[in-house]
């Protein structure tokens, strides 16, 4: 279940000069968040449709490791929850690439690459609205876009997920639940270096996965904010210089972290 986030709870908090008294107040237009909650999903079994390279080195194999999984892309859709006021469903579908190593009995590897697709959906307030919002951006697409106008918006923040396993499976032996992908969008497909398999496959490989999500209503809001002053940099540019080079890489600092893992080092 997905965990609400404390009302009003800012997770990295920006900080400011509490010194200096407000000088006004003005008014500003900004999203403002109804709803969130988070999430640490364990995807199980997740299918891969593998490239056709890929399937083809799948076909001869007895079995697979995992090497990383990567997020490419959300689609997000909300819909009004019935005889729910103000409840909205948040349909959230993942698109992966997973990336692995198929090994024979000759115990020689090779790389493998496929798609992997996780649908989501979860439940927020995201209360009503009544005014149909319109801006020089609105671009009209037909009566489905028209109605969306006064609709809560939807933002899903999500890292790159951990790959806890990858298995490989005879077709005849997979899930009979396991239906056929059929509506990739095309950037999605372009992301790889060769076409699909999405069916007619001997052998399947399925992938494990640790997805760590937050899931946010919005909407468009008028807030009165206090005015302290205007947001300057507090630091000046640094730019190479045409006599010496290395004066810039003197000032950079040693990458400590690149080094040794954060937990392990010790606060100043």
């Amino acid at each position: 279940m997905a965990d609400r986030l404390t009302p009003g709870a800012t997770p990295n908090p920006v900080s400011v000069q509490h010194d200096k008294p407000s000088k006004e107040t003005v008014c500003i237009h900004t999203r403002k968040v109804y709803d969130s909650c988070k999430d640490k999903d364990c995807i199980e079994d997740l299918r891969v449709y593998l490239d056709a390279p890929s399937q083809a080195i799948v076909a001869n194999s007895i079995g697979v490791r995992a090497r990383s999984a990567e997020l490419l892309y959300v689609d997000v859709n909300v819909e009004e929850v019935t005889f729910n006021r103000g409840q909205y469903a948040v349909d959230c579908r993942f698109f992966y690439r997973i990336k692995g190593e198929a090994y024979a009995l000759s115990n020689k590897c090779a790389d493998i690459a496929g798609l992997a697709i996780f649908d989501k959906r979860v439940i927020l307030f995201g209360s009503e609205g009544n005014a149909k919002i319109f801006s020089s951006r609105t671009v009209p697409c037909g009566p489905h876009t028209l109605a969306k106008t006064n609709m809560p918006i939807a933002v899903v923040e999500a890292v790159d997920p951990i790959i806890l396993n990858l298995k490989l499976a005879d077709a005849c032996e997979c899930n009979p639940y396991d239906c056929e992908c059929t509506d990739i969008p095309s950037f999605i497909s372009d992301a790889f270096c060769d076409n699909l398999v999405l069916s007619g496959d001997s052998k399947r490989v399925y992938a494990t996965l640790g997805q760590f999500t937050i899931i946010k209503l919005e909407r468009d809001s008028q807030l009165v904010v206090p005015v302290i002053d205007y947001c300057l940099p507090s630091k000046e540019c640094i730019g190479s210089t045409e006599n010496d080079p290395c004066d810039l890489f003197k000032k950079i600092k040693f990458p400590v972290n690149e080094f040794f893992p954060p937990d392990q080092l010790c606060d100043d």
